[in-house]
This record gives C-alpha cells, structure tokens and sequence, in this order.
C-alpha cells in the first residue's frame, strides 16, 4: 500500500481500549494461544486473545476509537498504531485508511493485461492511495476481474474467496463467495476482483478461520493487507508491517495470522472484510486498486 506525501505516514496513539469492550460470544480456540496488544502510552493494553476471541464483532470498534485519525484529501483520513503480537509478531505496525467512496473514485489497474511492471512510481498525480488487489497464481490474478465495466477474467468458485465490487455509482461492498455468480449476473459491476479468504461476514468470523484443520492455515503469520466496509458505506484499508528493526525492513514478512487480521478488522469496524495482497509493491500480474482525489465516480463511467 502506498501513501503519498499528502497522507504522510506518522505514528499516532489515541485513547486506551479494554479488553472487555470487543464484540460479541466468543468461541473456543483449540489453535496455539496468541494475543494481540495495543500501545497505551509506555506500556501495552491486551485487547484480543485466542482462548477468548469473539466469533462475531458488535459496532463498538475498539480499534477504530483508539486511532488518531488525521484527514487527508476531501473523503479520505488515516492514521497508524502499534500492535505487540506473539512470536514474530512482537512489534507490528499497523496503518490504516478510511475513505468514502462517495467522495473519491475507486478503480482498477490491471497490469496483467498489457504485461506492465506496476510500481508506485507508475501512479499519476492524482492518485492518493494504491495498493495491490486479489491473490494471483502464474502470471494471472486469480478470480474475477472487472475494470471499467469490462470483465476481463471470470469468476471462480472457493469457500471463503469473496469479492469487492464497485457499482457505477461509485458503492463499494464485499460479496459473499455464494453470491459472486448472482452478482455477476445483473451486470452492474463497474470494478471487481476476487481474493481469499473473507475476514468477516456480517461482523462474523468465518468458521474454518475459528477451527483448525477447516481448509485455511490459520498459525502462518505474514505481512497483511485487508480491506473492509463499515455499515455507512466507507471502506477501510489495513496494512501491517514488521515493526521491530526499524522502517527499511518492515516488508520483512512477519506479521499477523489470519484470525489475528480477521480481528484487527472487526476491532476497526468492518461489518465485512476480505483479505488482500499483503506483500507484493511490484508486480506484472497484479490488479492495482486506485484511490484517486475529486468526487467519486461518474455513472457514465462504465457504462
């Protein structure tokens, strides 16, 4: 993911969060034991552990009270917090956007389709916030591919792969997997692209993200990158960093397990989430998602 120098990147810690305002009825983890801990001044807050982790997530959105959010352009604010997780996840930080995408124009680049290496110098002036899309496989993404209201690639059926499609009025919302071929059916996509796995359905976690041996890894831990809609219609990015030896090896690809990440997007408010490229900057097989500043998309668009 990429900021420009309009939403420089600043670390910023808000208000304390107590473990006992998370979500809903938790579940039981028979996984290893992890937590997951917030910066509170010179000391940590634990808000998330395994052995009592929620399986849904209410609009209380501890995350999302904690951060100091800043604007940036009209529809668009952000900010940072740093996360203490287990294992290599000890230091990680956590950025984060929130935008509307009311306000400003969501669309996709589809570097596979013309073999272009896409880097964050590729991104014109305009343009305020990038960052890789779906997963991929070879030198295709996998999964459905819309830009501009042309398919380019058709869907494909997983359990968990859902998709984030733009209509033409510019609305973003996450599609369920059992409903991907309903939506492609009527048509109104303007952009979409698949990826794997949901974080959350309706503020749920899925259930093979809650017990082992259901289809995911759930104990590999990674550089993440997520995206989610809140229930007034704006959508939030997340990505993580490795955190402890400083900036220039923060892409080192240690992070947050997947239930981890599922809990970093219901803390930040997300009723649904979807789990993105977290790792790739560079690619010729990648579909780039597009922030760019103005009023949001034109019907005419794609039509």
């Amino acid at each position: 993911m990429m900021l420009t120098r309009r939403l420089a990147i600043r670390l910023v810690l808000a208000a304390v969060i107590t473990a006992g305002a998370i979500g809903a009825v938790g579940y039981a983890w028979d996984g290893p034991a992890s937590t997951l801990a917030v910066r509170d001044g010179d000391g940590w807050s634990t808000w998330w552990r395994s052995d009592a982790a929620p399986a849904g997530w209410n609009d209380d959105a501890p995350l999302a009270r904690r951060v100091a959010w800043r604007p940036g352009m009209a529809g668009i604010e952000w900010g940072e917090l740093q996360l203490q997780g287990s294992s290599e996840a000890w230091r990680t930080r956590l950025v984060v956007v929130r935008l509307d995408p009311r306000t400003v124009d969501l669309s996709l680049v589809p570097s596979f389709r013309d073999n272009l290496i896409w880097t964050i110098g590729s991104v014109d002036s305009g343009v305020v916030l990038a960052f890789d899309a779906g997963q991929f496989r070879a030198r295709l993404p996998w999964g459905w591919v819309v830009s501009g209201g042309e398919e380019l690639l058709a869907p494909e059926y997983a359990p968990l792969a859902g998709a984030v499609v733009i209509d033409a009025e510019g609305a973003a919302r996450i599609v369920a997997p059992d409903s991907v071929a309903t939506q492609r059916a009527r048509g109104t996509a303007c952009e979409a692209f698949q990826s794997y796995p949901m974080l959350l359905l309706d503020g749920v976690v899925p259930a093979p993200l809650r017990h082992p041996g259901s289809g995911v890894d759930l104990t590999h831990r990674d550089a993440r990158l997520a995206l989610g809609t809140l229930v007034d219609g704006r959508v939030v990015v997340a990505l993580t960093r490795f955190a402890a030896l400083g900036p220039p090896l923060g892409r080192i690809p240690f992070g947050l397990t997947t239930p981890e990440m599922a809990a970093v997007m219901g803390g930040l408010g997300a009723r649904d989430a979807i789990l993105l490229d977290g790792a790739s900057l560079v690619s010729s097989c990648s579909v780039t998602v597009m922030v760019r500043c103005g009023p949001g998309r034109a019907p005419e668009a794609c039509r």
